[in-house]
This record gives C-alpha cells, structure tokens and sequence, in this order.
C-alpha cells in the first residue's frame, strides 16, 4: 500500500473519530482484510467509496462532509488564517461557530467564499 494513501486512511479515521475496534470491523467487512496496510488499489477504492456513501462521511446530521470540512481548513490554511480567524469568519457570514456546525449547502457556499478570497489575494 502506498503511504500516501495509507495516510489519507488513517487522516479519515482520526477525523471520523472511528474507534480502532470499528474501524477493522469496517475494513474486514468491506475489503476482507484485518489491516490498511494489506490494502491493494481496489480495496482501498472499496473503503473510500464506504466512507462516501456511509454515515461516517457525514460530519453533523445536518449532512456536512468530511471532504467538505477537509477542504474549508485546507483553504484556510492556504489563506494563512489559523482557526479562530476561521471561525470568526465563519461567525460573521454563516452564524455558526466552527466548521463542525455547518450544513452541507452552507459548507458548499463557504467553500467558494473561501475560493474567492484566496483567488483575491493573488
């Protein structure tokens, strides 16, 4: 498996807050395999196209995703902006404290607000 998608898997997890009992429950149900590092290129496929399709993609009940939350902190991190500045700003315009309150249509708008403000800054 390469490391670079070994990454991604475990950044999944840490961000999904799967426990590791869970997380191989999933990994043996899905690929038929006890541990990522076993993974070939459909298996880790397989677990990705899980995660998208499964509750645990989704960050709150409000439908959020985790893609969605990965991109808004790495278009702030590309802004330079450290977390509270994001969160103001996502006080300011959307009335939700930080990322993890957003709802999936919301999330979409500031991922473009964002897009917007970084394309400015060039």
């Amino acid at each position: 498996m390469d490391k670079k998608k070994l990454a991604i898997i475990h950044i999944v997890k840490k961000e999904l807050s799967l426990p590791d009992s869970e997380y191989r429950k999933i990994l043996q149900e899905v690929c038929g395999v006890s541990s990522s590092k076993v993974l070939d290129e459909a298996g880790f496929r397989k677990l990705m196209n899980y995660f998208v399709r499964s509750k645990y993609y989704q960050v709150n009940p409000h439908g959020l995703t985790i893609k969605q939350k990965l991109f808004i902190k790495y278009l702030a991190a590309e802004l330079g902006w450290e977390e509270s500045h994001l969160n103001n700003f996502l006080h300011k315009y959307y009335h939700k404290t930080t990322i993890d309150e957003l709802t999936k249509a919301e999330a979409v708008k500031a991922i473009e607000s964002l897009k917007a403000v970084k394309q400015h800054q060039k």
